[in-house]
């Protein structure tokens, strides 16, 4: 039966040993974090609100001069806890689905929000070093998989491959049951 008072004891108590765990220093942005995330992007993209494809910035970031400056952008927002008007805001552009029969539904388009090129990068670089920090610390539970890096689908079914191949080897029935929640 559930308990809601029991479970709310249960989930301060975590809560105080967190409080326990010594402060780390946040490490400053590097040159390599910024060209490594600018890669991925494809340079035909949709122009996004500020105007800058990704294949200027791509150019832009070239000159080390100007890798620098956003470097120091990224490191002081985060230092000060701010994330500038410029960067929140968007554009939604809304597509038809394809192969619908009807467009008179709203269920037939697809919205796409597009931020500011510049935001968006630095906010690549900063989920990436959010994510190494949660997971070198134990903050993610291991059962967590969706969208961590070595912890897609994929890895997933190669988890569930060996354990049932090893309840082969020990002559077990191995049965296993995987769902997803979305």
């Amino acid at each position: 039966m559930f308990n809601l008072a029991q479970d709310c004891h249960v989930n301060i108590d975590i809560l105080e040993e967190i409080s326990n765990i010594a402060m780390e220093e946040w490490p400053l942005f590097s040159r390599e974090e910024f060209l490594k995330a600018i890669a991925k992007y494809n340079n035909s993209s949709a122009p996004r609100p500020d105007k800058l494809l990704w294949c200027h910035l791509k150019y832009i970031i070239n000159n080390e001069a100007c890798l620098g400056k956003i470097i120091n952008i990224a490191n002081t927002c985060f230092e000060l806890g701010f994330w500038p008007l410029h960067f929140r805001s968007f554009m939604m552009i809304v597509i038809p689905k394809p192969n619908k029969n009807s467009y008179n539904s709203p269920k037939s388009f697809q919205p796409i929000i597009l931020l500011n090129t510049l935001g968006k990068l630095i906010e690549k670089v900063i989920g990436k070093c959010l994510q190494f920090q949660l997971i070198s610390n134990n903050f993610i539970h291991p059962c967590q998989l969706d969208s961590l890096k070595q912890r897609s689908t994929s890895d997933t079914c190669i988890d569930h491959t060996h354990f049932i191949y090893a309840g082969w080897v020990r002559n077990n029935m191995t049965s296993t049951l995987v769902f997803n929640i979305t």
